[in-house]
């Protein structure tokens, strides 16, 4: 991995606030990747932070979440260092199992979170992840792989089942074009993969607005996380799959990280 790193400042009611751009050169991705860190004005003064990783949705980059929700803002307000990576547009931050330089999940965990524990003066008890359609079956997937690495996740207008994408958003030539029956459409999915989470206390937060396409399967997974009796906070809320529904979800979900924060 090559890491090369680009500092901002930003002059921001006479504070001057940075923002670091990191930018990595992975064997386990095509292209470079980007990851934008925002830091809270008071960073220097306090000893640890809470952190949390913001994944953007299909088609998107590490700035569709600052054109969102201000991510200085958020970082000022909640007192989180918020770390916004690039997915490469249609990465669904998983691992491919047929294109040996798509495996965005090991460069997450091998590379980008060691990363960020190494630079940045995080407080290990709070780690959080979350994200929207792409990003929200990128944070709960990567949470089912390593709940013990986080505090809590999230998922905002989640594309849950992967099935629900057949034919659209990359996903087959991530998958290797499966059929409609295959079985690698749930192998890969959240929603066959939540089962694992049975029995962890952890919280989870997530959500769908009521004119979403992904709107019935979100409701689905309420249901099994129900069954599973997981610690799920599941908001049903109108809205559709936009920015307008986002700004007001995300909102929700820094509250709830926050809580967690000072309970």
């Amino acid at each position: 991995m090559k890491l090369y790193l680009v500092t901002l400042l930003l002059l921001l009611s006479g504070s001057v606030l940075a923002q670091d751009q990191l930018t990595y050169q992975s064997k386990n991705l095509p292209r470079t990747d980007t990851t934008w860190v925002f830091k809270p004005k008071n960073y220097k003064k306090l000893e640890k932070l809470p952190i949390i990783f913001l994944l953007h949705g299909y088609s998107g980059n590490y700035k569709q979440w600052n054109n969102i929700m201000d991510a200085q803002k958020y970082a000022d307000e909640y007192g989180f260092i918020i770390v916004c990576p690039d997915g490469l547009f249609s990465s669904w931050y998983l691992n491919s199992p047929v294109k040996s330089d798509w495996q965005f999940e090991n460069f997450f965990f091998d590379e980008l979170y060691p990363d960020m524990k190494k630079r940045y003066k995080v407080d290990e008890q709070h780690i959080f992840i979350t994200g929207l359609s792409m990003g929200g079956h990128g944070a709960f997937n990567l949470f089912i792989k390593r709940p013990e690495l986080f505090t809590s996740a999230g998922s905002t207008s989640g594309g849950i089942k992967l099935s629900d994408g057949f034919g659209k958003f990359g996903l087959g030539d991530l998958l290797g074009n499966p059929p409609a029956d295959s079985e690698l459409w749930k192998k890969f999915s959240v929603f066959e993969n939540i089962d694992k989470l049975k029995g962890n206390p952890k919280p989870i937060i997530f959500d769908c607005g009521s004119s979403d396409f992904f709107y019935v399967s979100n409701n689905q997974l309420k249901e099994k996380c129900d069954l599973l009796k997981l610690n799920a906070t599941y908001t049903s809320q109108p809205g559709a799959h936009n920015k307008a529904y986002w700004a007001k979800s995300i909102k929700q979900q820094f509250t709830f990280f926050k809580n967690q924060v000072n309970p």
